[in-house]
């Protein structure tokens, strides 16, 4: 049968059935996470997103004989056009079975949405800003996935190479061992870090306080810290208040570590999470009717491992120690809940101070991805 491409409505009903494809084309994948199903739904609804004020997007399905075989989302994020200077259209959210007519038709499409706005490079997998997936997995496959990352079968990256794409950033992500008391090195360097730039570290016990203290200031940090580094999209306000709403509350506050100055402005922050890894796995993304159970269990239950969903510091502090005095607060709290392995989650290849605050840690580098990009032919 031939391949038939339809547009998505950007509704609920519609999109439940893009989202659900890319999960069943995994079924029975012991390496793969599924992502919430409503959680993915609302970030491809304009009126749920508020990165659609910065952004358009179009969404495809890839049908065969009444079936889904595939799927993608092209996107303009037109401030890190504006920005980069370049005229890029990303894609995302994109899976597809092994078959070079399903996979042709669907970047065939979304290649021409792009050059009808002017775009000149098609670059993926991108989601809106750096909060949503990024990455084809590249290496690792036998490696049980983490709610922050993208898994995809290998064949993705050969069809992909296929199509004339060539890799433009690189990620690695690394499983490390937690150790049962804080590294003699990594305490002497924690401590005199808090001594000589005057730091200190704030702990909560309410989600509303942290909230009311810190909130917006953590992610305006957010976008100082990460603000150069690959295709990353700025925060707005409405972003950030989404962001606010949608994490914090759901956040284990006791793996969370604040580090602020002697005015009390926020320099530093280390977020982290028991791994939802094998809850998301049982659940398969729903909350209804017993998915609830599974995800309260992994987050408050027995966990060896625990996400390391992002650290940020001040730009004018990188590379002076603060991440020590970060994880001197965190490995205690790690140890006494039983976490025996930490994941990375992403980081750039090419990134040597961020690759440099490991070297306290036995580690292992089991994940690779990568970025790839390709001119839009003419002729498309």
């Amino acid at each position: 049968m031939a391949v038939e491409i339809i547009e998505v409505k950007q509704n609920k009903k519609e999109l439940a059935r893009y989202v659900k494809f890319g999960i069943d084309l995994y079924e029975g994948n012991p390496y793969f996470v599924p992502p919430l199903i409503f959680d993915e739904i609302n970030t491809l609804i304009p009126a749920k997103n508020p990165a659609f004020e910065v952004c358009e997007a179009k969404c495809w399905l890839a049908m065969r004989d009444g079936k889904p075989v595939g799927r993608i989302t092209a996107i303009i994020n037109n401030v890190v056009n504006e920005r980069s200077g370049k005229k890029d259209m990303r894609f995302g959210f994109t899976d597809f079975i092994d078959d070079a007519e399903v996979v042709d038709a669907l970047f065939a499409t979304a290649m021409r949405w792009g050059k009808e706005r002017g775009m000149e490079y098609i670059v993926g997998p991108m989601g809106f800003t750096d909060m949503d997936h990024e990455g084809m997995l590249t290496d690792g496959y036998e490696e049980a996935g983490t709610m922050a990352t993208i898994y995809n079968y290998p064949y993705y990256v050969q069809h992909i190479e296929r199509m004339g794409f060539e890799k433009d950033a690189n990620w690695v992500e690394y499983r490390i061992k937690v150790p049962e008391t804080i590294p003699d090195q990594l305490a002497r360097v924690g401590a005199i870090v808090e001594k000589k730039l005057k730091l200190r570290v704030v702990k909560y016990t309410s989600g509303k306080k942290i909230k009311n203290d810190y909130g917006v200031a953590l992610f305006e940090l957010i976008n100082e810290a990460y603000d150069q580094l690959y295709g990353y999209s700025p925060l707005t306000k409405k972003q950030i208040n989404y962001y606010i709403d949608q994490y914090l509350p759901i956040l284990r506050l006791e793996n969370v570590c604040v580090i602020v100055d002697e005015n009390d402005r926020l320099v530093g922050v280390g977020i982290s999470i028991p791994s939802m890894t094998k809850a998301l796995q049982k659940s398969r993304g729903r909350i209804f009717p017993f998915g609830w159970y599974h995800l309260l269990k992994g987050m408050y239950g027995k966990n060896d491992t625990v996400d390391l969903l992002l650290v940020a510091v001040r730009p004018e502090l990188q590379g002076k120690g603060v991440n020590a005095l970060l994880f001197t607060d965190l490995i205690p709290v790690f140890a006494k809940n039983g976490y025996k392995w930490a994941e990375s989650n992403l980081e750039l290849a090419d990134n040597e101070s961020v690759q440099q605050q490991w070297k306290f840690f036995e580690r292992r580098l089991h994940r690779k991805r990568s970025v790839f990009r390709k001119q839009i032919p003419e002729n498309i």
